[in-house]
């Protein structure tokens, strides 16, 4: 890393008054050439958040994850009853085959294969300490295996934007990290995700591609990133780039799944109707509706009625992009992109804000707005396990589904706050902090690689 970066503690009220904790902004210590540059000090700063988020879940890790007791504490996760419910306890192989009287799994292809890496070092683990509780010891390998993509997430997050590595500070301390990383495999499609847009700013859309592929193999939601592309190659006319984009994430994509497709088809599949056939789950707009008694949408029109108001905004961002006196950075088209699909879906599970902390730390790197967002996030991810204590058991006192209700919708306009941000610095780009950093000369679009700097080639704007 060069010297020529942004320090947040001169750039930023917040880190700035933050910063008295540990003897005030940078200075002297920049000057020195010590070992801890910006990078390995993003990676302890992540490993110390990661470690902390561990500790929380001792209490669940020590009881087993039992019910009610892993709602109480806070500290639920997906990843030990899968060790046995899908088959990997019994050296099953995912997709392939299926532990009778269970259902496939549940998730992408490549989410599959590292967790079948990951039950692989579980069964190793145990057959050289015989007795260790197995449910446990896949959690700490998941643990300790997930570590790797949060790490290569955050880096490639601090070196997108070669002059504002210390940004992705926002995105290792982030309480969403501390209290989700552990909920699911998330952590995984963030690395691919991450590595891609840092290849894309590098002007090489085809390497972009290729991991962006992988990403999308993890988890549905980078496929949406390519809307955003689409947009910014529309209004500049980089159409060359977007092709080798798209030719990258399609070949890798059936690289990883034909395998699968051919040797299981139900099997595979079984993500895509699951997630087709699923009606309103907690943390959404919808299932709000129905905590608080309102006229909800029937679950025959849900899908119908969720996929059409989350077109109709992704409409809304297409015209604000190519409208905007200044070519938006597709950090911000993506924030919002993502944004719209997680508050519109028919789920908005607690992890799925991973998906947005490092786009949101690329679009607008504010500690305020950021911290904002993040309270209403830490409110409902308490609601939502204390919610679940009694749900669907009268005899257990749970947050009542009024109060719920409350807090999906604190965590949906806490979202939406952020992303009212991103759009005021579309409307307005001479509030976007990336872009009014002092760096004018540095591109228009740090991150934007074939787009930075590029003339439009066209715009809804009047002449």
């Amino acid at each position: 890393m060069t010297d020529q970066i942004v320090e947040p503690s001169h750039a930023d009220s917040i880190a700035a008054d933050a910063s008295d904790a540990i003897g005030g902004p940078i200075g002297h210590l920049r000057s020195m050439k010590n070992w801890w540059n910006p990078l390995r000090v993003l990676i302890a700063l992540t490993a110390v958040v990661y470690g902390i988020g561990y500790v929380l879940d001792l209490s669940c890790r020590n009881s087993g994850w039992v019910s009610p007791e892993n709602y109480e504490h806070l500290c639920y996760s997906d990843i030990p009853p899968l060790f046995s419910l899908r088959g990997f306890a019994d050296g099953l192989f995912p997709y392939l085959q299926t532990m009778p009287g269970q259902t496939p799994l549940e998730y992408p292809v490549l989410t599959g294969v590292f967790m079948q890496i990951a039950a692989v070092t579980t069964r190793a683990v145990i057959a050289i300490v015989p007795g260790a509780p197995a449910a446990t010891v896949f959690f700490d390998v998941n643990v300790v295996l997930l570590f790797i993509p949060l790490v290569v997430a955050v880096v490639a997050t601090a070196l997108t934007v070669r002059r504002r590595p210390w940004d992705a500070a926002m995105f290792a301390l982030a309480p969403g990290v501390l209290l989700a990383a552990t909920i699911n495999w998330d952590l995984l499609p963030l690395a691919f995700a991450g590595i891609a847009l840092l290849l894309w700013s590098r002007n090489r859309p085809f390497a972009a591609g290729l991991l962006l592929g992988l990403a999308v193999a993890a988890k549905f939601y980078p496929l949406l990133f390519l809307g955003a592309f689409l947009v910014l190659t529309v209004r500049s006319g980089k159409w060359r780039p977007l092709a080798a984009l798209v030719g990258g994430t399609v070949l890798t994509w059936l690289m990883v799944n034909i395998p699968f497709i051919v040797g299981n088809f139900d099997g595979w599949s079984f993500f895509y109707t699951f997630s087709q056939t699923r009606g309103q789950d907690f943390g959404s707009f919808w299932f709000a509706l129905s905590q608080l008694e309102l006229p909800s949408v029937p679950s025959e029109a849900l899908n119908t009625v969720a996929t059409g108001f989350f077109l109709a905004m992704c409409l809304a961002i297409a015209i604000l992009a190519l409208r905007a006196k200044r070519r938006p950075r597709l950090a911000q088209l993506l924030f919002l992109i993502i944004a719209a699909f997680a508050v519109t879906n028919k789920v908005y599970s607690p992890q799925y804000v991973l998906w947005l902390i490092p786009l949101a730390v690329m679009a607008r790197p504010k500690w305020r707005d950021f911290i904002i967002w993040q309270v209403g996030e830490v409110v409902y991810f308490v609601a939502v396990w204390w919610f679940l204590v009694g749900y669907g058991n009268a005899d257990l006192k749970g947050l009542t589904q009024q109060w719920y209700a409350l807090a999906i919708i604190v965590h949906i306009a806490a979202t939406s706050y952020f992303a009212i941000m991103v759009i005021r610095d579309i409307v307005r780009p001479e509030n976007d902090p990336v872009r009014s950093d002092g760096f004018a000369g540095d591109g228009d679009d740090p991150g934007g690689g074939p787009y930075d700097n590029a003339a439009d080639a066209f715009t809804l704007r009047r002449v």
